[in-house]
């Protein structure tokens, strides 16, 4: 690569990579497209240079194929479930289905527990009637998280409703990033030495777009 003039884009400061996983065209378990968010991405944001290493990943579901949770800047497809009252047969294939037993179905009523969803919509495709509905696809929006010896899971910063939206906030932690980190130390210590709610209240005010909303 070096005989091409291509450096080795790990070793600079700088938006090392963009990945995605395959997204709704290729997997049936996404709730988002990933391709033109990943184009997107990689037009404005691939190859600037940083005062840290930046990772920024997509995932299309909590599964979490591309370690999104575990990167600088992480996006996160997610479906939230929402039963249709009154018509529910109560077959339990849903609450079967899910992974997480946040679904009970007793006497043909459907209780979700929110606190153990984690919005994957599996058991939305899997109602045989059709019963459960979702919301339109929702974008997670994470910071700070960190890979290596000491894995962290990034801060939740705010979930979106479009593409757009997800592109223009992660474009304004990039811009935050490289206006304001420090260098050569990573993001996650950084985040840990400062007033979290401070920094998201100042990215989604700087956003200003409505229909946006913090993390649950």
């Amino acid at each position: 690569m070096e005989k091409i003039g291509i450096g080795l884009g790990a070793e600079h400061e700088e938006v090392v990579n963009i990945t995605t996983c395959p997204g709704t065209e290729r997997c049936r378990l996404a709730n988002i497209a990933t391709g033109e968010i990943l184009g997107k991405l990689d037009r404005i944001h691939f190859g600037k240079g940083m005062p840290i290493r930046v990772r920024i990943a997509v995932s299309a579901c909590p599964n979490g194929c591309t370690s999104e949770r575990l990167s600088e800047i992480g996006i996160t497809g997610l479906r939230v479930p929402i039963r249709n009252e009154g018509k529910c047969t109560g077959c339990g294939t849903c609450a079967h289905t899910c992974k997480e037993t946040a679904i009970i179905t007793v006497n043909g009523r459907f209780t979700l527990d929110k606190n153990k969803c984690m919005e994957c919509g599996m058991c939305i495709d899997s109602c045989p009637f059709h019963i459960i509905q979702g919301t339109i696809p929702h974008y997670l929006i994470t910071v700070g998280g960190r890979r290596g010896r000491h894995p962290q899971l990034g801060r939740e910063l705010i979930r979106v409703s479009s593409e757009d939206a997800a592109v223009e906030i992660v474009s304004r932690v990039v811009d935050w990033i490289y206006r304001y980190a420090y260098s050569g130390k990573i993001l996650t210590d950084q985040m840990d030495a400062m007033d979290f709610s401070g920094f998201q209240t100042r990215i989604i005010r700087e956003f200003g777009e409505a229909g946006t909303e913090s993390p649950a």
